[in-house]
């Protein structure tokens, strides 16, 4: 009991920095849509698929390695992390001078040639971002939350405030509305040929700032490069790697992908970029799911750990995914029903909201990512992470050969199911194998029960339309306290006497 309660702690302190963090930093998307046509918005997306592709070969698993190494009682925590961040390090700056070196030729390939400046930053980005990945691992695995959060909210409400100054601020500015004196110096440097460029600019400038509110963290931080030692947990983090990369795959190849595979004309009177930006923009109402989900990550993964050698674990992992899948299945219900308000108040231009029906879709589709998030402590905890690189690969490969086939015949709709198609299929394979090679009693009747509810009634309620808006509101929102009411007399038994949000349950 005490090992959930620390794990639904450090989960309420994770979700704020992630729920507030997110919702501040969405809060931009009715900025983005105002500011940068759909074309530009498509920029946007792709870039940012590559930057997730390019993080998961920067950390190649190695925060997960350090969580296994420095949590084991026969090793030192502090020579792993001195270890772990020195690789980092090490290969990051690496990497991203090569990237530096090759920026022309990059920038060519890409479509954006004389935007070099682009790749420099996204270079200094992923570096920075990774080189803090370890840091923020300490700060987790020491159960820092709180401090945690207030670093990752301070560099979010950063890169909002700075977007503000170049998105609002400055053309004001430049249109003479805003002291008029600097309109002259501003126009002069700011380039409204490739607005984009000032997102990346601004996530530079405010990922600078981690480096400085993790100080502490960096300056009792040795660098140091032992081979002998770092092989055992580069061999750990080696499967990760791949696994990473099939993940990112998985939840970022179709906005990719759309670019190239979508016959030009597919649909009338727009562009592959501007259908790109679309899909993009449309994508971003998924972080309703995602939010929790990541959250629930940061907290899970040293709480796995931690918790690994206790006799108990199998039934107490048990337990947490049963409570994962009750409160998502009810978040998959809720912003379901709600999209089309949602839809209004952050896509701003309506040209985005063509898309928004490919959004329960994706919902469904990152349930089912936590759950097989879930799943994976069988595979971490057991030193089987080769299981996690297969699972993820088939994953990859399925999303590939989806995409390509669905693409050019059903469009972003086809790419929405193939992300559902992949991560209900790595679920149930990490489900089976689990099942050999470390069984862990999950009430599987039950969890399907909810998320077949949830999942009909996201569909059906999505396209209930009685006309006035009040109305549909109503009935779709009691529909949703109906479906919780019904979770509260199936779990009644399993909560009565527990205190949830300062509410104790009879």
């Amino acid at each position: 009991m005490a090992g959930l309660k620390g794990l639904a702690g450090d989960t309420v302190w994770y979700g704020l920095s992630s729920i507030i963090g997110r919702m501040i930093t969405y809060f931009l998307t009715p900025l983005y849509t105002a500011v940068l046509l759909t074309d530009e918005f498509g920029i946007y997306t792709e870039l940012y698929v590559y930057v997730g592709f390019l993080y998961a070969i920067y950390t190649y698993g190695m925060e997960t390695a350090y969580f296994r190494f420095a949590s084991k009682a026969d090793q030192s925590s502090s020579e792993i992390y001195n270890l772990s961040l020195s690789s980092i390090i090490l290969s990051s700056l690496t990497l991203s001078a090569i990237i530096c070196v090759f920026a022309h030729p990059v920038a060519a390939v890409l479509g954006y040639a004389g935007h070099e400046t682009v790749i420099y930053w996204l270079a200094m980005i992923i570096a920075i971002d990774a080189i803090v990945a370890i840091p923020y691992a300490r700060l987790r695995l020491e159960k820092k939350a709180k401090k945690f959060a207030f670093i990752r909210l301070f560099n979010v409400i950063l890169t909002v405030l700075l977007n503000v100054f170049f998105y609002v601020i400055c053309y004001q500015i430049i249109q003479g509305t805003l002291w008029p004196e600097l309109q002259d110096t501003v126009a002069r440097h700011y380039d409204m040929t490739f607005k984009v460029k000032y997102i990346f600019l601004s996530n530079v400038l405010a990922n600078a700032t981690v480096l400085i509110l993790l100080h502490k963290e960096l300056r009792d931080f040795k660098f140091k490069i032992d081979l002998h030692k770092l092989k055992p947990i580069l061999s750990y983090a080696s499967p990760l790697l791949i696994m990473s990369l099939a993940v990112v795959t998985n939840e970022m190849l179709s906005r990719a992908m759309l670019k190239y595979w979508l016959p030009e004309g597919f649909y009338p009177d727009k562009s592959n970029m501007d259908i790109l930006g679309i899909f993009g923009a449309c994508y971003k109402l998924s972080v309703f799911m995602l939010l929790g989900i990541q959250a629930f990550r940061y907290a899970a993964e040293p709480f796995f750990f931690s918790n690994a050698e206790s006799k108990n674990s199998p039934q107490l992992f048990a337990r947490v995914m049963s409570g994962f899948v009750v409160f998502n299945s009810v978040v998959l219900l809720a912003v379901s029903v709600n999209l089309q308000p949602i839809s209004v108040i952050f896509l701003t231009n309506p040209d985005y909201r063509e898309a928004i029906y490919i959004v329960p879709i994706l919902l469904l589709a990152y349930l089912f990512s936590g759950i097989n998030y879930n799943l994976s402590v069988w595979y971490k905890i057991t030193d089987r992470t080769k299981y996690g690189a297969i699972i993820t690969g088939f994953g990859a490969l399925l999303t590939f050969g989806l995409n390509y086939l669905l693409i050019p015949t059903m469009g972003y709709f086809g790419s929405a199911l193939a992300t559902l198609a992949t991560f209900f299929s790595m679920t149930m394979i990490s489900y089976l194998l689990g099942r050999k090679y470390y069984p862990i009693p999950y009430d599987l009747p039950k969890a399907l029960e909810y998320l077949l509810l949830s999942s009909i009634g996201s569909v059906a309620l999505f396209e209930l339309n009685l006309g006035h808006w009040a109305v549909n509101f109503l009935v779709k929102n009691t529909a949703v306290l109906l479906f919780i009411t019904y979770i509260y007399f199936r779990e009644k038994k399993h909560l009565s006497g527990r205190i949830i949000f300062g509410f104790k349950i009879p």
